[in-house]
């Protein structure tokens, strides 16, 4: 098996295109591609709308609370815990 190693980065239109040598009679072929991040630095991390979720939907799951008179209840004291060694 012959194995042939290529890079390639998407064009504008965010389509890969892959040129690979045929090599003369049949043969199989195993693509994997690896994605990496940009390497200009110009790749972004894509917001939660473009991941598919509605437009604030992190803001307003279950358990937000958007009443801004809402105050947390004081904590009780937590008592020190002793060593498992006993000492």
């Amino acid at each position: 098996m012959r194995v042939i190693h290529l890079t390639a980065t998407a064009g504008p239109d965010g389509v890969l295109r892959l040129a690979v040598p045929a090599e003369v009679g049949d043969y199989d072929v195993k693509l994997e591609l690896t994605a990496k991040p940009a390497a200009n630095g110009t790749g972004h991390a894509p917001t939660p709308e473009e991941r598919g979720w509605p437009a604030g939907y992190f803001e307003s799951v279950v358990g937000s609370v958007s009443d801004d008179s809402f105050v947390l209840p004081e904590r009780c004291s937590i008592k020190p815990i002793l060593p498992l060694d006993g000492k």
